[in-house]
């Protein structure tokens, strides 16, 4: 396993590079993300390990980045403050572009897969935005959730859909040509932190939730999960990730300072009625504080990178 340690920074998220199979970026933040600066780090996987290609610091902490599908070299983060930032990995010290509209915390940025000209962020102040690294300011915005959004993802299959998870413990589906969400589902009996789309199916998406499970849901049929690993965690489940490889494999990283992956093809037996639950493929414990970032390598398949807020990052393969 390959570990870097991001000094003086705790990570809230890691994400590999669609372009480069050996860079990542992880978004950080300075005392826990509660006051301080942020820093982004870009780092490379090389014959010796881990290594800083260059940093960027923040006047707030960052909480979420994504790398654009577009362009090879620029990266988006969303902050404490409410800034979203464009970074242009070739050039120090700055952004080349910074938005500010939101109010409060932006949780999370995602980069659009299919069309790939534009991203979507998600607030504590309640709203969605649309935005393009070509534009002034926000293209749209969404305010339905009555509580903090924590996770907004693209879908891979059509460019014009999305998808939120909330603290008001709803998850939704919404379309760039509709004014409001498509559909709402009551995900959880409590917020929901973490959402992902399945690479595999256009209609399956992944939750985790504080009441630490995982859910499976199919749009076509919403009134029920159709997966539910309950206790998949000691603590809430923070991030989801589903495999670019494998339609049945998924990843989940919690503040029980563990991350999880899980095979949801071969189901566990279920109580008398109730929905399949996944199975424990491999438990990443290496972590010593809550374990906030996880993302699977597109070019090299088993291999993934975690981080958290004990300061350190790891690349590791996943045991077959």
């Amino acid at each position: 396993m390959n570990r870097f340690r991001t000094e003086g920074f705790q990570g809230y998220s890691v994400e590999y590079s669609p372009f480069f199979e050996s860079r990542l970026a992880c978004a950080s933040s300075a005392n826990f993300g509660i006051v301080g600066n942020g820093r982004l780090w870009i780092l490379a996987m090389g014959p010796e390990g881990l290594r800083v290609e260059r940093f960027y610091d923040t006047q707030d902490g960052l909480f979420d980045s994504a790398w654009s599908e577009m362009h090879e070299n620029q990266v988006a983060t969303s902050s404490g403050d409410g800034s979203v930032k464009l970074w242009d990995v070739t050039l120090p010290d700055f952004p080349i572009r910074s938005w500010q509209e939101h109010k409060r915390e932006v949780f999370s940025v995602n980069w659009n897969l299919v069309r790939k000209d534009t991203f979507i962020t998600g607030s504590w102040d309640h709203t969605i935005k649309l935005w393009s690294p070509e534009a002034p300011s926000s293209i749209s915005t969404w305010q339905e959730h009555n509580h903090c959004i924590y996770n907004t993802v693209w879908s891979p299959y059509n460019a014009d859909v999305f998808a939120s998870a909330s603290g008001d413990n709803t998850i939704k589906l919404w379309d760039l040509r509709a004014p409001q969400s498509s559909q709402t589902v009551r995900a959880h009996n409590n917020e929901v932190l973490a959402i992902d789309w399945n690479k595999y199916n256009e209609y399956s998406v992944v939750t985790g939730s504080v009441d630490h499970s995982i859910k499976v849901f199919d749009w076509r049929f919403p009134q029920r999960e159709v997966l539910w690993i309950q206790g998949a965690h000691e603590f809430a489940v923070r991030r989801i990730k589903c495999s670019p490889h494998d339609g049945g494999l998924i990843a989940s990283a919690s503040y029980d300072m563990s991350v999880r992956f899980w095979d949801i093809s071969k189901a566990s037996s279920p109580a008398a009625g109730a929905p399949p639950g996944g199975q424990l493929r491999f438990n990443h414990s290496d972590h010593t504080e809550f374990a906030l970032g996880v993302d699977f390598n597109l070019y090299v398949p088993g291999q993934v990178a975690t981080c958290a807020w004990d300061e350190q990052v790891h690349v590791f393969p996943i045991p077959i």
